[in-house]
């Protein structure tokens, strides 16, 4: 695969953020606003708004007719099926199936594996998961499934050393995220995939959060199922399943008659977002343009080209994670998870705060009326709350980062933040 050589901090000072807040109309409409809760749905480039409108301009029908704007729809959900292959490294586009969203795609792939337990009905779940990915797989207690707690450690990391000892000849499936959506943490999941299958059991990735930071792998990670949500990749609302080919053919699911029994068809039931899932597509070119930024002249492919815009992803937001966790430090906050600045290659630029005697609700109102959003609460995470010692009803702080953000907007956040603490003290 090429790379440059250049070091990740070279790639990091180079990295066009200007050129890129450009493409995204939101970040031109909005030039006040800073977007630091873009865990809860990142912008969009102009590129994805213009695909969305075309389909619905020229194939707002239903697809396998056989006339030119159905035609168009079919022609639409094959390229991306292809691009997102792409994106996640799949062994076929087939194995890449649209939806609703991430959660959905969860609930159909657990009904499945449901009816397939037998005396394998062990399932692995983590107390740092989103719920979406914890409720659904409890819910199959009732039809005979055992759930086992792989557990966070205190420094807010899921170690396979902790994992290897859940699994045995009863297992039947792993599942776990690939990133923290709330604290930011980065699993090895390769880990997991090695330890899971050594002991006969299936892998289940919730990779909607690492999605827009890093580079998704299903190969090197050995996995058989992952999900993905668009709306925090730079694309519309919508979802999508990769499934490893041999396991969605086997996977039970619910079907009309007329529906072939092979993936991609047995999974897709129903009429989806065309147009958004043309929108998933223009996003995934939109990153291998930003990627061919990154890499020497000559002919690269399309997986190349992907491969090199998430590492200068990567390499840019470990600068905005270094910033981030030193600007909150200043203002004395509770840091939850990874926090030393020289770790940060460790997790994504998501992190979880609460500021000593000033409620986080407080804050986030706050730094909304100063046209910056974060997010305030659970996190969705129940069963995190708990381990980290923090009540539902308030929570924490978070504030998550992409690529489009700069330091210059973490200088700011900090100076509000300042003010807001100040004026809560004082009152």
């Amino acid at each position: 695969m090429a790379t440059r050589t250049t070091s990740g901090d070279n790639i990091a000072k180079a990295f066009p953020v200007d050129e890129i807040r450009a493409k995204f109309p939101a970040l031109q409409k909005y030039k006040d606003f800073i977007f630091l809760e873009n865990a809860g749905g990142a912008q969009v480039p102009q590129a994805v708004v213009d695909a969305v409108a075309a389909h619905l301009v020229d194939c707002n029908v239903q697809r396998m007719a056989p006339y030119l704007h159905s035609q168009g729809v079919d022609r639409s959900v094959a390229e991306a099926r292809v691009s997102v292959g792409l994106l996640v490294n799949a062994y076929r586009p087939e194995e890449i199936s649209f939806g609703l969203n991430a959660t959905s795609f969860i609930r159909l792939v657990s009904l499945g594996i449901a009816k397939m337990l037998g005396q394998r009905n062990e399932i692995v779940v983590t107390d740092m998961d989103h719920d979406a990915n914890i409720a659904t797989w409890l819910a199959l207690e009732a039809e005979g499934a055992r759930i086992v707690w792989w557990k966070m450690r205190d420094d807010g990391k899921l170690h396979p050393d902790d994992l290897k000892p859940l699994l045995n000849d009863r297992t039947r499936l792993v599942a776990c995220t690939v990133t923290a959506h709330s604290i930011g943490t980065i699993v090895d999941v390769a880990a997991v995939g090695r330890l899971a299958h050594a002991a006969g059991a299936e892998v289940f990735l919730d990779c909607v959060h690492y999605g827009p930071h890093g580079l998704i792998d299903v190969q090197a990670w050995d996995c058989d199922y992952l999900v993905c949500s668009g709306y925090k990749n730079f694309s519309p609302h919508m979802g999508f399943l990769w499934g490893r080919y041999d396991a969605l053919v086997r996977l039970p699911t619910f079907k009309e008659d007329f529906i072939p029994d092979v993936p991609p068809f047995k999974i897709e039931v129903g009429t989806f977002t065309y147009e958004n899932v043309a929108g998933m597509n223009a996003a995934v070119h939109y990153l291998e343009d930003l990627g061919r930024r990154f890499l020497p002249e000559g002919e690269h492919s399309r997986r190349d080209a992907l491969a090199a815009a998430m590492n200068a992803i990567r390499a840019y937001e470990q600068t905005l994670s270094k910033k981030m966790i030193s600007v909150l430090k200043s203002h004395g906050a509770v840091l939850y998870g990874i926090q030393d600045e020289t770790r940060v290659e460790e997790r994504v630029p998501t992190i979880c705060f609460n500021i000593p005697g000033v409620t986080p609700q407080v804050i986030c109102a706050e730094l909304g009326k100063n046209n910056i959003g974060a997010r305030d609460g659970h996190m969705f995470a129940p069963r995190l709350m708990k381990r980290l010692g923090l009540p539902m009803e308030t929570g924490c702080m978070r504030v998550s980062m992409v690529h489009y953000n700069k330091i210059e907007e973490i200088d700011r956040f900090g100076e509000v933040l300042g003010r807001i603490i100040a004026t809560a003290r004082r009152g």
